[in-house]
């Protein structure tokens, strides 16, 4: 078994978390660390007891949440077993943000505004007649449609830039992020800007994609990003206190 044990290091500071959600964090580390293949068995409960330096129920409770998770197999008699990491693992591990953690919720949200001002870039330079059109549709969606159906139509406009971008890259790690946000802090958190200010925010970024204009639509952007971005933040921050 290929081990890296840096991250199954003693706990010696006590968490801000549940002992068993810092517990599984450190095996998630452990797990992702490039070292640990599918199919290899890891340390056993008592070898995790030792090394972490925790009781064997925190261990134990770990594992388990793991293995509902998808991440690990439980061997009756031979051990646990890494399984592997496929998307919808991953998905339901940022989800319940034992992956990013406080700092790492943080570091996605500015990594997404980041990532969404050069796809606004992009858009505007790869226009074309169908692209600004679907645009032009997803931008009155977000006027016409109910209350309850906005944050839909706002995300489906974002999409819609990715697809006009055409960088497939960008466009899926943007589509990810987005799901997580949306669904693993907004909803808990009603992170979520007053609906005029949020379609005010979406017009120029729209009129300049259609012109072409690639600086002013990165920075339309980047004005919507900042506001949008700092919402959430003091959600997370009150969610924290």
């Amino acid at each position: 078994m290929r081990n890296s044990m840096a991250e199954l290091a003693r706990i010696t500071v006590e968490p801000r978390e549940p002992l068993a959600a810092e517990v599984s964090r450190r095996l998630i580390d452990y797990l992702m660390s490039g070292e640990v293949q599918p199919g290899d068995r890891i340390p056993s409960e008592r070898q995790l007891t030792e090394m972490l330096g925790v009781n064997r129920p925190t261990v134990r409770e770990a594992i388990k949440s793991l293995g509902f998770l998808g991440l690990l197999e439980i061997r009756q008699s031979s051990g646990t077993y890494f399984r592997g990491a496929d998307s919808d693992v991953l998905y339901r591990l940022f989800e319940l943000g034992l992956v990013l953690g406080e700092q790492g919720a943080r570091d996605m949200v500015r990594a997404r505004a980041e990532l969404e001002v050069v796809v606004a870039g992009l858009a505007a330079q790869a226009r074309d007649e169908a692209g600004i059109d679907l645009l032009s549709a997803r931008l009155a969606a977000m006027r016409e449609c109910p209350d309850e159906e906005f944050p839909e139509a706002d995300t489906a406009f974002h999409a819609a830039l990715g697809e006009l971008a055409g960088n497939t890259v960008l466009r899926d790690m943007l589509k990810g992020m987005r799901a997580m946000i949306q669904r693993g802090w907004v909803q808990r958190t009603g992170a979520v800007r007053p609906r005029a200010v949020a379609y005010a925010d979406h017009v120029p970024i729209f009129e300049a994609v259609a012109k072409g204009d690639a600086e002013t639509a990165r920075a339309a952007m980047a004005q919507h990003m900042e506001g949008a971005s700092r919402r959430l933040m003091e959600a997370l921050e009150q969610r924290d206190t």
